[in-house]
């Protein structure tokens, strides 16, 4: 496994992140699909013996349950020193007022919640999960430069959201004298490619590490078009992503399998190194039900695709409508 620096801090991060929304109690949350407790330890342990430091989840993943099992995991299987743990706050977690959001009450309450479930005094990395559009970004930065100053985390991060809105967080940071996002956490793989427009280039601009989420398109680039899984017929939002542009999809895949032939490699393997040659790309966040998915995933970053096979890939695209936020 290689390491690389996360952004423009000193931080040595996996050139792969282990996305943990697949690590939770299926009776929780919104994702009947994920692996309970016993059946995902394994899959942590794997990633940790292939070289992996860097793990993602969120406080809203199952119902805070990813937090606790991949907690529990880690405190079991190795050292609380060589890991980077990385969580989200903004999604509800209870009914009622100051439930959700990036008020200065919501993080506040948020972190010590999630640093509890995760059984460590810090977390990593600490990102907000959407922008919140009821809340005056000002107040969400001052109170994440606080939890940074009190020591519960070490740097932050965001995700999906508009250039002009990560633009304008960037600048309030840096001229008020706060602690400045370092990671941008966003959509980005062969079936949506509009992060290439304006917030990529503001990223290699501005020195951000960027962590792509679903870099297989929720596993559709790694099957036939006509292939499915249970996961996608119970994943509400994912299916959402890739709804409106089926004719267009359908020639990426077929693109993607046409070149993984050629190679004799699996379909992940090409999708994955596509995401991981970008310059822009720190450590894209993959998701593992089985273990072939986090062999895969290693194997990718020893796959050098050439420019006429990236040309290949990239060929049948055509311009999407905004997904993955608001």
């Amino acid at each position: 496994m290689d390491y690389v620096k996360l952004g423009s801090t000193g931080l040595d991060v996996s050139r792969l992140c282990l996305g943990c929304m697949t690590y939770g109690d299926p009776a929780r949350g919104k994702h009947p699909w994920t692996l309970d407790e016993d059946r995902s330890r394994p899959l942590i342990k794997q990633a940790l013996d292939a070289g992996i430091n860097f793990f993602d989840t969120a406080n809203t993943y199952s119902d805070g349950t990813s937090e606790e099992i991949v907690g529990r995991a880690l405190r079991d299987f190795t050292k609380r020193d060589d890991l980077v743990i990385a969580t989200k706050v903004f999604n509800r977690m209870r009914p009622g007022p100051n439930g959700a959001g990036l008020s200065r009450k919501a993080i506040f309450n948020e972190i010590d919640n999630s640093l509890r479930r995760l059984g460590t005094d810090y977390v990593d990395l600490y990102q907000i999960h959407r922008w919140d559009y009821g809340t005056p970004i000002e107040e969400t930065l001052e109170a994440l430069h606080d939890i940074v100053k009190a020591g519960k985390a070490r740097y932050i991060g965001a995700s999906s959201m508009y250039a002009w809105q990560f633009s304008k967080a960037l600048y309030l940071s840096r001229e008020r004298g706060w602690t400045p996002f370092v990671t941008m956490q966003n959509h980005l793989n062969l079936l949506y490619r509009e992060e290439e427009r304006e917030m990529l280039p503001l990223c290699k601009d501005m020195g951000i590490g960027v962590m792509p989420w679903s870099p297989l398109a929720r596993g559709r680039l790694t099957r036939d078009w006509n292939e499915t899984t249970e996961r996608q017929q119970t994943d509400d939002f994912g299916s959402g992503l890739y709804a409106a542009s089926l004719d267009a999809d359908r020639a990426v895949i077929e693109a993607v399998a046409a070149v993984a032939a050629e190679r004799g490699v699996p379909r992940a393997q090409v999708a994955l190194a596509w995401v991981a040659q970008k310059d822009t790309v720190t450590t894209p966040i993959i998701g593992a039900s089985k273990p072939a998915h986090l062999t895969d995933a290693v194997a990718a970053l020893s796959l050098n695709l050439s420019a006429e096979e990236i040309a290949r890939l990239e060929a049948p695209y055509v311009p999407h409508a905004i997904a993955g936020f608001q």
